[in-house]
């Protein structure tokens, strides 16, 4: 009996073990064969791959690079662009660097061209019919790279042709406010007007002269403006600094809009549908032309009549005066008149984007993307070539970490070398006019490096504020060129910084409020959430409004590699930051977005707003009520949404409660949208970022509506202050209502 009894413990306990040992494999097992996604769908951003990538991003490749695009002059669809376009194609299709795929996107577009056969000229011509000075044609040569077939003359793309002759006059920056104070002074019907860059846009000084009479305009850029008075070539200027030697011209698109001419709204295909010439808007009705300050120098130092305002004075030793207009009478150049020749033509021709993703793991539908324009007006070296020197940098070492099987982002990757950007931004406005509701459905956010480095001082960022704090991650691990240990962060906030109320003291973020690149079409159009990111110069040591070479035939690799960025370290940090954005961007679980700097930037515009128009909306019997309480409305359901992100452990959670909140967050700037916000603005849809005429930091509808109404007093534009505060009120409870649980 015992021993039966002993036996069957003894059974018992070997099958209890066996039982045991089976459970525990069996559940092991079952484990191990679980899908592969189980553990990708939880997968955060790996900070060891971001320091590996750090590592990896190196300057001297980031020179060659640059070196090989500033080969050749690559202005939009010559020959010199269809090299880079071969150059891109090749690196993206590598092997061992490149990426998953990598093609062209055609688009036959409307450009303007100077004729090679018939140079533009202006001349001072007497009464008698003598040419008694010829304005420069073209720049002086310095280096080799001046000397190239291929360099285009000085022109005003989309200034008409035509031939007009008339007396000068001086109109400052050519703002409507300048002609206007000109001609209670000047007669100015039938004269030529010479204009400053600034303060108005390329086409506006000749959009803005035509109603007054004026027959053409010239521009030029003014050292006071660009060169910090400096003039001279023999020691001052380029070759021997980065300032613009007196014969340099700012060449450039003079359109106001963004995107193909002939085809608003619609992707430039060679079948779409194309609007009557007559029919564009937004470029000048008269002939322009841009010339640099070595004539406008002779020109304007001869002018007769009073003298104009102190604000009006630049950079040259002489009064400048309004025009007589003419010259003065002791001028040699008495009783001349300046003779505009334009004989630039416009033509349809094809033009591409390179384009190339990485596919993501979890999220392929899901794209981050990332872009830069590719043509430049001669060389282009910083504008836009250093761009697109870090983004080749970039593309090497992730397309190296996907061909080795290191890495693969969660969600896909989209680069963009967009072509024709200087035209008008039309590469990448064409694009998402193609693909507009797959982009505005799946497009997570967009970088833009346009031009990567404009000086070696500090890093700038623009983009919206819920960008900001990935941002400053980002910045925190890559270490200031020059400055040992600081970082980019640290060196930043030293030059550039602003106080949060909930932040404290932390760098500058500017917003993306007009379409100074190709992060334009994202934003305004699209509202999809984008950033504008590069180095630049010390501002409190030089006035300059840009890098001095900007769009012209000094724009060299030798000018970037000697003036702007000695080493390429400038470039080297903006690739890494750049970079790093990007990985966390496409790899995080949760994207990297908050709202509640979205609230705050709000708070702020509506606290101007309450300030400057609160009290006279009273007294036109219009209450600011709605839209004080859809701000608090958003902070609420940001601070919310904040919460529930901070305090869930998401990597548990179900993937489509984590989709749910990444959709919440990609999708509230296109909330922001409102397509009949703006009729009068091409493109723009966005009822926080667009551009403003105000001059007022605060929603940019409210602001241009309320200065045309109490500029003109009459009734119906009070309606339309009115009108704004409601589009504005609702669009921000819309995106509320994003950011909540709604059934």
């Amino acid at each position: 009996m015992i021993k039966k009894l002993l036996l069957g413990c003894l059974c018992g306990g070997a099958v209890f073990t066996i039982g045991i040992l089976i459970g525990h494999y069996g559940i092991a097992k079952s484990s191990d064969s679980a899908p592969s996604w189980v553990k990708d769908v939880a997968k955060d951003v790996d900070e060891s791959l971001i320091q590996q990538f750090l590592s990896e991003v190196d300057n001297v490749n980031i020179q060659e690079n640059l070196r090989e695009l500033t080969k050749v002059p690559h202005m939009a669809t010559t020959e010199g662009d269809e090299k880079t376009v071969d150059f891109l194609l090749k690196r993206w299709q590598d092997s061992e660097t490149g990426l998953d795929q990598a093609w062209r996107e055609e688009y036959k577009v409307y450009l303007s061209f100077p004729d090679p056969s018939k140079p533009n000229k202006v001349t001072v011509v007497n009464p008698s019919e003598t040419v008694l000075h010829t304005v420069r044609e073209k720049e002086k040569p310095y280096t080799p790279d001046q000397e190239d077939p291929s360099v285009v003359q000085p022109y005003a793309a989309y200034s008409p042709a035509g031939h007009p002759r008339g007396k000068l006059v001086y109109a400052n920056q050519g703002k409507p406010s300048d002609y206007h104070h000109l001609n209670q002074t000047v007669d100015l019907r039938g004269t030529i007007a010479i204009t400053r860059y600034g303060g108005a846009g390329r086409g506006a000084k000749a959009i803005n002269a035509a109603p007054y009479g004026v027959v053409g305009v010239l521009v030029y850029t003014d050292p006071r403006d660009i060169n910090d008075g400096l003039m001279s070539d023999s020691s001052e200027t380029y070759p021997h600094s980065w300032y613009l030697p007196p014969s340099g011209v700012e060449r450039g698109s003079f359109s106001s809009d963004f995107g193909d001419k002939l085809t608003p709204y619609l992707a430039a295909k060679e079948d779409t549908y194309r609007i009557p010439t007559s029919n564009i808007t937004g470029i000048p009705p008269i002939p322009i032309q841009p010339i640099g300050f070595e004539d406008a120098y002779i020109l304007i130092c001869e002018l007769g009549g009073e003298a104009a305002p102190s604000e009006w004075q630049g950079g040259f030793n002489c009064t400048y005066n309004f025009g007589g207009p003419g010259f003065k009478p002791t001028s040699a150049f008495n009783d001349s008149e300046v003779k505009l020749d334009v004989y630039n033509y416009e033509t349809q021709v094809n033009s591409s984007n390179v384009m190339g993703v990485i596919k993501g793991s979890v999220e392929p539908d899901r794209y981050v993307m990332y872009g830069n324009h590719r043509d430049s007006w001669v060389h282009g070296a910083i504008d836009p070539s250093s761009g697109t020197s870090v983004m080749l940098e970039i593309t090497r070492v992730l397309g190296r970490m996907v061909k080795q099987g290191k890495w693969r982002p969660r969600r896909s990757i989209i680069f963009g070398s967009w072509g024709a950007e200087e035209f008008g931004l039309i590469g990448s406005a064409e694009y998402t006019e193609e693909y507009f509701t797959k982009l505005s459905e799946r497009t997570v956010a967009y970088i833009n490096v346009d031009i990567a480095v404009f000086g070696n001082t500090t890093l700038t960022a623009a983009g919206m504020p819920s960008l900001q704090d990935v941002i400053f991650k980002a910045t925190k691990q890559v270490s200031a060129p020059g400055q040992g240990s600081t970082s980019v962060y640290d060196n930043w906030i030293r030059h550039n910084n602003r106080t949060s109320p909930t932040h404290g003291t932390i760098p500058s973020v500017w917003h993306l409020t007009g379409a100074g690149s190709d992060y334009a079409a994202f934003v305004h159009y699209l509202g999809i959430t984008s950033m504008d990111l590069s180095y630049t110069f010390d501002r409190t040591k030089s006035n300059a409004r840009t890098y001095p070479a900007y769009h012209t035939a000094y724009d060299t690799f030798d000018y970037a590699s000697k003036f702007i960025d000695p080493g390429f370290v400038s470039h080297q940090a903006v690739a890494r930051t750049a970079g790093n954005i990007l990985i966390r961007l496409a790899d995080s679980l949760v994207l990297p977005f908050s709202c509640a700097d979205y609230a705050e930037s709000l708070e702020d515009y509506l606290k101007t707003a309450v300030t400057s128009y609160q009290e006279q909306l009273q007294a036109e019997k219009i209450s600011m009520e709605p839209l004080k309480r859809a701000v608090a409305s958003f902070r609420k359901a940001a601070d919310h949404l904040n919460q529930v992100i901070q305090s869930s452990d998401l990597a548990k959670e179900t993937p489509l409660k984590v989709r749910k909140i990444n959709d919440q967050l990609m999708l509230m700037d296109r909330a922001f949208l409102n397509p009949l916000a703006f009729p009068d603005k091409y493109g723009f849809r966005h009822v926080i970022w667009a551009s403003s005429s105000a001059g007022k930091p605060t929603f940019p509808g409210l602001a241009d509506a309320f200065a045309n109404a109490e500029s003109s007093g009459q009734s119906s534009d009070w309606e339309k202050v009115h009108y704004h505060l409601s589009v504005l009120s609702q669009a921000i409870e819309g995106a509320t209502n994003m950011l909540v649980d709604v059934i």
